[in-house]
């Protein structure tokens, strides 16, 4: 163990014994720099308690590290700023009131703000409000598989994928546990059909155009054949589909009931001081 990590063991096991509440004589330093000191109590917050003595020793060199670095950088600004450019007190208070303004915010939101949001609001957001959610991208429910050329019974593989009955849905399940090196079941939510475009072999010139006149579209390379069943399509510029801009509705919302309830908080502590005179506009 080197010197300085010896000292720095010696600081942390100080620091420690303060945590137990053992009186301790005066410290001494841990570092200087100018008449700054960092004392081993001033340690006592930056090192968990039960971790080893090596973990220790790595914890106070980085604090003791950051801290000199700190003092060096605050003493060459102040050398080097004038009186005018060091007076910082009006920020500081503007960062404190700002502070305790948004804490009691916090406070209250946490207390009086009903997080309970309805379908039947959030369906009359998104009829009210259909500009709000146009698609910038085309949006799939679909099948998608992926299987190596020598896969078996490729024909019935065809079969399954486009077919809506239920036990052939089944039957492409068990099939693709096998054989598929992927298997996609997008038909519960809608997605991106940017996600599907990414794992064929091929770009598609007009995902639009393709959406819009084909159900199945089928694609192979020297290795696999691709297969996607296209059950239904959202298109870019179109209003998106309800249950996929839903949890969005539901921030919204949220969002608008914060900003009604401070906006409240503000009205009733102006509207009380006023009428008890607390302040007056000259």
């Amino acid at each position: 163990m080197t010197k300085k990590a010896v000292f720095i063991l010696l600081a942390v096991m100080a620091a420690a014994g303060c945590k137990h509440g053992k009186d301790t004589p005066a410290e001494s330093p841990v570092v200087r720099v100018f008449d700054k000191y960092l004392y081993p109590a001033n340690l006592d917050n930056v090192i968990p308690d039960n971790i080893s003595k090596s973990d220790s020793i790595v914890l106070a060199n980085d604090y003791i590290d950051k801290w000199v670095r700190k003092q060096l950088l605050l003493r060459r600004a102040e050398l080097n700023l004038t009186e005018e450019e060091k007076n910082v007190d009006e920020q500081l208070e503007n960062y404190r009131s700002s502070l305790l303004i948004f804490k009691y915010e916090q406070s209250l939101i946490k207390q009086k703000l009903d997080t309970i949001i309805g379908i039947v609001e959030i369906e009359k957001y998104y009829n009210d409000n259909p500009a709000n959610f146009l698609l910038n991208e085309n949006l799939v429910k679909a099948v998608f598989v992926k299987v190596p050329r020598k896969a078996p019974n490729i024909w019935e593989l065809r079969r399954l994928y486009r077919s809506e009955d239920e036990e052939d849905l089944k039957k492409l399940e068990a099939y693709t546990f096998q054989h598929a090196e992927k298997y996609e079941y997008y038909n519960d939510d809608w997605v991106n059909f940017a996600e599907i475009e990414k794992e064929l072999p091929y770009r598609i010139d007009n995902p639009q155009n393709l959406l819009r006149y084909r159900k199945n579209y089928e694609v192979k390379d020297s290795t696999y054949y691709y297969f996607v069943d296209l059950k239904d399509f959202r298109l870019i510029g179109s209003v998106a589909p309800l249950s996929y801009v839903m949890e969005d509705i539901r921030t919204i919302i949220a969002n608008k009931r914060k900003i009604q309830l401070i906006n409240k908080l503000e009205s009733n502590i102006y509207n009380d001081a006023l009428n008890k005179g607390y302040f007056t506009i000259y």
